[in-house]
This record gives structure tokens, sequence and C-alpha cells, in this order.
């Protein structure tokens, strides 16, 4: 590694991982999706479609983290990557009937989609009015 990529090259994501770790679960199946319904019954659930290859999905992101209390345990939390399972994430626009949008947060209680956000309108304060 040259003086230059030392300078210049950083690592946030790594850093960001190692100082923020959201209690984030993994969405990535169609039967994943299926156990979100069965669990919402008992408890909230809040489905993140996230776009890794856009600069606004990763703003919004990193303040919803910043500004959510995921230790509350009101909701269970999980993330989508969209470009890596965008079947799923077409299946979760057909389920919920919500129109599919990136970045957006979808809130899932007794099996039916009960409140949606995207862009700069997924707020933690908006999700947790949702919520309760």
């Amino acid at each position: 590694m040259g003086l230059f990529d030392k300078i210049f090259k950083s690592e946030p994501n790594k850093t960001a991982e190692k100082s923020n770790p959201f209690p984030w679960n993994n969405l990535s199946s169609f039967e994943t999706l299926e156990k979100i319904v069965e669990d919402s019954y008992s408890q909230p659930v809040a489905i993140l479609k996230h776009s890794t290859s856009c600069g606004i999905s990763r703003m919004v992101l990193r303040q919803f983290e910043k500004e959510f209390d995921a230790e509350a345990g009101k909701v269970k939390l999980y993330f989508l990557d969209l470009i890596s399972n965008r079947e799923v994430s077409n299946r979760i626009a057909s389920k919920f009937n919500v129109p599919h949008e990136s970045p957006q947060i979808i809130l899932i209680k007794g099996g039916k989609s009960v409140y949606d956000a995207s862009h700069s309108a997924i707020q933690a304060e908006s999700l947790i009015k949702a919520i309760d």
C-alpha cells in the first residue's frame, strides 16, 4: 500500500459496522418472508428495503440507525438488500399491496402492512408512532 493509499483510502463501512452494531435480521428468502408474516401476529415486524448502490438509500439507512432505539424491543427489524434479492422485494410488494420503492420501510402487524414510508419520509419517530 502506497503513501497516497494510506492517506486517501478509507474504510468507513468497517468502522461504522464496528461502532454501530444494529440488530438487523437478514431477509433474503421467501421462507424468511413467510416467517415474518407468522411472527407479525405476536410482535410487529419492520422490513427495510435498501439499495446498496444508492447514496440516498445509504443516507436514509444511517439516519434511521442513528435515531431508532432498537433496544426498545417493540419491533423485530429485517433488512433486505434489494439488489441481491429483487424477487423477494417484488414478493413483498405484491404480498402486502405496497408499491415498490427504495429505500422503503414497511411495518407488518397481524400479517398485513399497517405503515410504509420511503426516501426522506423514513423517520424513526413515525415508525415508533405506527408501532404503538
